[in-house]
């Protein structure tokens, strides 16, 4: 749960496909096209590059719905969700200033999997309250596709509400370096990485494999070549049977 300020909960960009633009799902499919806004659902493990992928595809024009500043919005002080939070686990998950302690909740829900679901019973539903928000409201904007950064993805069965997954992998040894260089000690880091899918778990439900083994800036070249062509070819898709359906419909 990285970013914290809200106004990076979401970071509207230029609406890709022209203004007013709006396409309707493939076939009538009951994803997020019949939304009217493509949902591209991002996922991988803690560590993988998730965060340098969602800035890049912000900077590229794509709003962006980012679940580290969600799961930090629904637990702000004064939240039914951060009372939910204090009611559920106590006090000591309280900082002095009545904030979420997150350091002493994840000593928690780290080292016990049922707490950590518990956690996630609470949490899950309003960050996805709060995502759907943004999904209108990019919409209502015209915006042909939405990205939404799922770290959880696979583990919660999300991977069908969108209508294109794409997943981050990294080597386990790249990943804890990472996880090190932020200040996580090695058995926090591996309680991390032991309470998420495996790298092949979520590429079996992915539909875009990107490698975050190198650098930054070979994952954004990835990014450019392959997910950019996957998301423009789905759109195509759209945009093709939209226009089935108006021909068929004179």
């Amino acid at each position: 749960m990285g970013r914290a300020r809200q106004s990076d909960v979401a970071r509207p960009r230029p609406a890709l496909g022209g203004p007013g633009r709006r396409w309707a799902a493939p076939g009538g499919a009951a994803g997020a096209y019949a939304g009217g806004v493509l949902r591209v659902g991002l996922t991988g493990g803690i560590g993988a590059g998730k965060s340098t992928a969602l800035d890049h595809l912000a900077e590229l024009g794509f709003p962006v719905a980012d679940s580290d500043a969600l799961a930090r919005l629904v637990v702000a002080p004064g939240s039914p969700g951060l009372a939910a939070v204090a009611l559920e686990f106590g006090p000591g998950v309280l900082a002095a200033d009545g904030s979420v302690d997150r350091a002493a909740l994840g000593r928690i829900v780290f080292a016990d999997p049922a707490a950590r679901r518990r956690l996630e019973a609470l949490t899950h539903p309003l960050i996805r309250a709060e995502a759907a928000k943004l999904a209108r409201a990019a919409r209502l904007d015209a915006a042909a596709a939405m990205v939404f950064d799922i770290p959880l993805l696979v583990e919660t069965g999300q991977a069908g509400d969108f209508d294109l997954v794409a997943t981050i992998s990294a080597p386990e040894a790249t990943r804890l370096a990472r996880l090190a260089a932020r200040g996580l000690g090695p058995d926090q880091a591996r309680a991390r990485l032991a309470a998420q899918a495996s790298d092949a778990e979520r590429e079996a439900r992915a539909d875009v494999v990107l490698d975050g083994s190198g650098s930054p800036a070979d994952l954004r070249r990835q990014i450019d070549s392959r997910l950019l062509p996957a998301i423009t070819r789905l759109a195509g898709a759209a945009r093709a049977n939209q226009a089935d359906q108006a021909d068929q419909a004179v």
